[in-house]
């Protein structure tokens, strides 16, 4: 996430689990409850993933509250992570904007991010892959861009 200028690398949590109740529940903190109802419904469409008979809790660490758009792809691959019970690579940063089509939106100060995972020791990157112009030509962070939202299911769970 950005705080006026400056990129501040923030732990996302999911848990998904089939509900006990007639209706599921999504429930988060840290993060607009709209905001994730909107990707659930995104990585049902569009990507497939059976959400509606599952509880969904979403949690951002240490108590901060995001409302940055570039959240939305770790949001929804750590919602996706937990569905297909396979960990994210903890050495991948992610970021993105999520469109309702799946596709994977630009956002502000991509050198700046990708200095910041790489100062923290970050080794991988996915990324709007409309933002691979703008990439410096001296990092050492494996950058990969991903133009949808099914690009970057594919590419963090490869392997």
């Amino acid at each position: 996430s950005i705080e006026g200028t400056r990129p501040i690398l923030i732990e996302l949590q999911a848990l998904v689990t089939p509900t006990n109740l007639g209706t599921s529940r999504r429930m988060t903190k840290g993060v607009d409850s709209n905001r994730i109802a909107l990707l659930v419904a995104v990585l049902e469409k569009v990507v497939g993933l059976f959400l509606q008979a599952q509880d969904i809790f979403v949690n951002v660490v240490g108590g901060v509250k995001l409302d940055e758009p570039a959240v939305d792809l770790g949001l929804a691959l750590a919602i996706a992570s937990s569905f297909k019970n396979v960990p994210l690579d903890q050495q991948t940063v992610i970021f993105g904007e999520v469109g309702l089509a799946g596709e994977i939106r630009t956002v502000p100060y991509i050198e700046q991010r990708l200095r910041e995972a790489e100062k923290l020791g970050f080794t991988r990157c996915l990324f709007p892959a409309s933002s691979q112009k703008r990439l410096p030509s001296n990092i050492t962070i494996q950058a990969i861009g991903v133009a949808s939202l099914a690009d970057a299911i594919e590419v963090a769970f490869e392997g």
